[in-house]
């Protein structure tokens, strides 16, 4: 298998993704039928509208697919894609996957016209590569109401949780697609190479 990583690429700002992936070299596809997903050691769920990639997922019957690819493989979620991500949401409109064992408040932080930029320090990253602060852009951000003690908290702002992780699933609340700054990405293709160098291994 190439070591390709997928982006879901249903609804929202997917291209944004790929852009980055490409700033570091990695081979990206499209994924929007189950079948892709054989190509992919790493799956990224872009931020959109959460109601709508969730009806999307459930049309193009890529529910259980994404499930059992969680199983071996890495996932990452920011924004609308962390949503769908976890595990109990306050809209009974969305399906979510249960690959987070988190609670989320949708909109939590506001409209559109609420949205904010924060420059937080990336305490997973290898500060002696960098140690500038990451742009955090939230737009109609999603909250982390309740994190269960398989959930690691990595990231934090004014002491909510802001990106977390379980294992191969990470899940973000803002957009690091929409800055320069690769270091999330590099971080998140780091762990589905890792992983996928362990399974051919076996």
């Amino acid at each position: 298998m190439h070591q390709t990583i997928g982006v879901l690429a249903l609804q929202g700002d997917f291209e944004k993704h790929e852009q980055m992936l490409h700033q570091i070299g990695v081979k990206t596809i499209q994924v929007r039928k189950p079948h892709a997903l054989n190509e992919c050691v790493g799956l990224i769920i872009p931020g959109g509208e959460s109601t709508t990639l969730s009806k999307l997922i459930q049309l193009y019957d890529l529910y259980h697919p994404i499930q059992s690819f969680a199983k071996k493989y890495v996932i990452m979620g920011t924004c609308a894609g962390l949503i769908l991500l976890g595990t109990d949401i306050d809209d009974q409109r969305i399906v979510p996957l249960k690959l987070l064992n988190i609670s989320i408040s949708r909109n939590a932080y506001g409209r559109q016209i609420d949205s904010f930029v924060t420059y937080l320090n990336l305490p997973f990253i290898d500060q002696t590569q960098s140690n500038d602060p990451f742009k955090c852009i939230f737009i109609r951000a999603p909250q982390i109401t309740h994190v269960e003690s398989n959930v690691h908290v990595i990231m934090t702002n004014n002491s909510q949780p802001i990106m977390v992780q379980s294992h191969n699933i990470l899940g973000i609340t803002f957009h690091p697609e929409l800055t320069d700054d690769t270091r999330i990405h590099q971080f998140f293709v780091d762990r589905a190479f890792v992983l996928n160098n362990e399974i051919n291994s076996r």
